[in-house]
């Protein structure tokens, strides 16, 4: 319960001093608004609908991105991602056990407008990497794959919140889908 506790408070002291720093933006300059490229810091919470027997558990996700002006026209994504997941595996939901996964992935998202509106984009989201499994007798790493679709609701040019859905597939582990929303601080 420490180590959860532990999380919330970092995430919560992440989001505090990025709101802080930012809070007061100088005029953005005509080249930077044509660079083309961005960074994004996301901090997500969801819960994964475990198969067989749709259980809600825990799914925490932290981690950053960078959009490529070159990637734009590229049919498969135009932002590399980091990210760390913490995921929940016990049996009391949302709060620590010791069973539970800890997901260090790469992405790749792709960004797509929506017709008649710019305030509400989309996204698609490739993501491989490595699960480590904790409670057993010894760490057990598995390959990690999500394909994400969510909307992203853009209040400013820093402010936004994500809505996804993500299957995800571990290896020796039954899919599952992960429904999340967050908060993204871009600059």
């Amino acid at each position: 319960m420490d180590d959860v506790i532990a999380t919330i408070r970092i995430a919560s002291l992440v989001l505090l001093a990025g709101s802080v720093a930012f809070g007061q933006n100088a005029p953005s300059s005509p080249e930077s608004e044509d660079s083309g490229t961005s960074n994004d810091l996301f901090v997500m919470f969801g819960s994964d609908l475990v198969r067989p027997g749709l259980l809600p558990k825990a799914n925490y996700n932290i981690g950053l991105g960078h959009t490529f002006k070159f990637l734009k026209k590229d049919p498969i994504g135009d932002e590399i991602t980091f990210g760390y997941t913490y995921e929940n595996a016990g049996s009391h939901g949302f709060l620590h056990t010791d069973y539970g996964s800890h997901t260090e992935a790469l992405g790749l998202m792709k960004n797509f407008g929506i017709p008649g509106t710019k305030r509400v984009t989309g996204y698609t989201w490739i993501q491989g990497g490595i699960t480590s499994l904790t409670g057993n007798a010894f760490v057990q790493n598995r390959y990690y794959d999500g394909e994400s679709l969510g909307a992203i609701i853009h209040f400013n040019d820093h402010h936004s919140i994500w809505i996804q859905e993500t299957y995800n597939k571990i290896v020796s582990i039954p899919w599952y889908t992960t429904a999340s929303i967050g908060y993204t601080r871009s600059w």
